[in-house]
């Protein structure tokens, strides 16, 4: 992959899941919970194409590729009870709580852009509420003004509308781990920073503006922010 050329940015926007906390991994126990019963096994490869997907989309996929032989409704139901169990201990993933304490003491204006229920979303926080308070806006899947879930643009375009000030496509970075999501971030005019599961090929990585191993990894100044001074 080439280099690409890095654009001067003045707001950021944050996806949530498996970027900021490490909940895919709960979000993987959840599943293969949900599928046992029905005698499915959830695989990588499975879990690569719901990656970034809103609840109901996530679960019609699940019921077709498997051939379930229940309403996607009652899947997705399923899948909430369990996901419930086991996201209240969500972690932060290295290096975000820098980069968050970073932007907001140096008066960087960054919103939340998560694929997640208003509900899921204050779960997967509880232990973390202090940092998420940061956050300049909070743009959930299940708001009413996101018509449509990634690989589509809307909630970036609707996270960077509600500033109050709000900011040209170009002037946003969007923090991302899936593909779904980077191609969210590239269809609102907004370049990418992407953190990948390790397991994903350069191929489903090569669409991001800049793909690093962590946000421990993340240089502020190579898109115009203020450089962390530790």
């Amino acid at each position: 992959m080439g280099t690409k050329v890095l654009r001067k940015v003045t707001h950021c926007l944050f996806d949530m899941d498996g970027l900021l906390l490490d909940t895919e991994r709960l979000y993987t126990e959840a599943s293969k919970m949900t599928l046992g019963p029905y005698g499915k096994t959830f695989t990588f490869e499975v879990k690569e194409q719901m990656m970034g997907l809103q609840t109901r989309e996530a679960a019609e996929f699940m019921v077709k590729h498997y051939g379930l032989p229940v309403p996607w409704e009652e899947l997705a139901q399923q899948q909430r009870s369990n996901t419930e169990k086991l996201m209240r201990n969500s972690e932060l993933m290295p290096g975000a709580d820098r980069l968050l304490r970073h932007l907001h003491a140096n008066q960087v204006p960054f919103a939340l852009a998560t694929s997640s229920s208003a509900e899921m979303m204050e779960l997967k926080f509880t232990d973390h509420q202090e940092l998420f308070d940061l956050f300049n806006h909070k743009v959930c899947g299940t708001d009413s003004e996101v018509a449509n879930g990634k690989p589509a643009p809307d909630i970036f375009l609707v996270a960077a509308g509600r500033f109050v000030k709000p900011p040209a496509a170009a002037d946003c970075l969007v923090f991302e781990d899936s593909p779904n999501g980077v191609a969210a971030g590239n269809s609102a005019g907004m370049q990418v920073v992407m953190v990948p599961d390790p397991r994903l090929s350069p191929e489903k990585c090569s669409h991001a503006t800049l793909v690093l191993r962590s946000l421990a990894d993340f240089k502020p100044e190579q898109f115009g922010l203020p450089p962390f001074e530790d």
